[in-house]
C-alpha cells in the first residue's frame, strides 16, 4: 500500500538549536529527529563525499523502517554535466550501500542554468540507463530549467522508472509532473526561498495533492528545505498531523 514520508532536507542546522533542538545535544540531533520523523533527506552527500564510517553512524542513529532519500553528489550533475556516468554512481554506491534498506531514494539535481538541448537529452538518456545496473534502488531527478519541462523527457523518465521531483520555490520554476512509482516533493519555500513558513492554508493544498497521489498508488516522500529561522522541522509536523487526522 503507497504511504506518505514526511520530513526535512537535512538536519544539522544550527539555527535550530534553540527550538526545535533545544536541551538536546548535537550528538542526537539525527535521534531526535528520527523520533518526529519518518524520513530525512541527506543533503551533505551532494556538496561532499562521506566515508561508509559516516553512513553507518546514520543508519545506527534511526530506528528500522525509517528511510533516508540521498542527495548525490554533484560531480556527475554540475562538474560533469551527466558526461560518463558510470565511475561517478559506483562511486556514491559503495558509500552509501551501508545504509541497506534505511535508503529509500537517491535523488539527482541538476543546476538551474542546464538547459535543455539535443545532445544534453542524449546525455541524460545515457545517465538514466545506467541508473538499474549501478545502482539499483529508486531515483529521482530534480530538474531547474524549464526546457526539461516537456512530454517527452516525462516519458524518458517514465521509461526508465525515474521520478521526477516536484521542487516548490520561488527562484525557480516547479515541474508538477509524475513519473515512476513515486512522488518526491521538495519544498523550499514561496514566495521566499529557504526562508518562508508555510502556513495552514499552503499546507492543506498540499494535504489535497499528496491524498491524490496517494490515491493512484504512488508512494510520496516529502521533505521540506524552509530551514532558516527553523521553519522546516515546524512544517513538517503540521503536515503529518494533518495527514494523520
Amino acid at each position: 500500500m503507497a504511504r506518505a514520508w514526511i520530513g526535512t532536507s537535512g538536519w544539522t542546522y544550527d539555527g535550530w538549536r534553540h527550538d526545535f533542538y533545544e536541551g538536546v545535544p548535537r550528538a542526537r540531533w539525527l535521534s531526535h529527529c528520527a523520533e518526529r520523523f519518518d524520513a530525512l533527506e541527506i543533503n551533505a552527500t551532494h556538496y561532499r563525499l562521506q566515508t561508509r564510517s559516516t553512513f553507518e553512524r546514520w543508519a545506527a542513529a534511526v530506528p528500522d523502517g525509517f528511510r533516508f532519500a540521498l542527495k548525490a553528489h554533484r560531480y556527475l550533475t554540475h562538474v560533469r554535466r551527466l558526461r560518463e556516468p558510470v565511475e561517478p554512481i559506483r562511486r556514491d554506491r559503495e558509500r552509501a550501500q551501508v545504509l541497506g534498506d534505511k535508503l529509500a531514494v537517491v535523488l539527482w539535481q541538476l543546476p538551474a542554468r542546464f538547459a535543455c538541448d539535443a545532445e544534453r537529452t542524449a546525455r541524460l538518456e545515457r545517465f538514466l540507463g545506467a541508473l538499474p545496473a549501478e545502482w539499483p534502488v529508486r531515483h529521482a531527478l530534480e530538474l531547474r530549467h524549464r526546457s526539461w519541462f516537456r512530454p517527452e523527457i516525462a516519458e524518458l523518465l517514465a521509461r526508465h522508472g525515474v521520478a521526477t521531483v516536484v521542487s516548490h520555490a520561488a527562484e525557480w520554476p516547479m515541474w508538477d509532473s509524475t513519473t515512476g512509482d513515486l512522488v518526491f516533493v521538495r519544498l523550499h519555500g514561496y514566495p521566499c526561498t529557504y526562508a518562508f513558513a508555510y502556513g495552514p492554508r499552503e499546507l492543506r493544498s498540499w494535504v489535497t495533492r499528496i491524498e491524490r497521489w496517494l490515491s493512484e498508488d504512488l508512494d510520496v516522500y516529502v521533505f521540506f528545505d524552509n530551514d532558516i529561522e527553523g521553519a522546516a522541522p515546524r512544517d513538517a509536523t503540521v503536515l503529518r498531523e494533518m495527514l494523520d487526522g
